[in-house]
């Protein structure tokens, strides 16, 4: 079982949030990542809880992790993704069948 988590907003008014946090979910998806979807619009701890693990109290949503450790938001994310590092990125290890990630 997967320990990434994303923090995001099912509903939000930034056109750019949800770009954002449909790609983060393709992407995952496309590499066969499983991840636990906890939407910060359902409870004011959600939010508090995503601002408090990831150090910024202004984060926005996408925000990722590995279980308990923060491994970035949607821009370090992208860095990533762009440089063939999602495995890194997520802090998972590299094996044969995934080091394409």
């Amino acid at each position: 079982m997967s320990n990434i988590k994303i923090y995001y907003a099912s509903v939000s008014g930034s056109r750019e949030v949800k770009q954002n946090q449909n790609e983060v979910m393709r992407i995952f998806d496309s590499y066969n990542i499983k991840y636990e979807l906890i939407d910060i619009t359902v409870s004011p701890q959600a939010l508090e809880e995503m601002r408090t693990k990831a150090d910024s109290p202004n984060a926005v949503p996408p925000q990722i992790f590995n279980g308990q450790e923060y491994c970035g938001d949607f821009d370090t994310f992208h860095y990533a993704k762009e440089n063939k590092e999602i495995l890194k990125f997520l802090k998972m290890e590299i094996t044969e069948n995934n080091d394409k990630c």
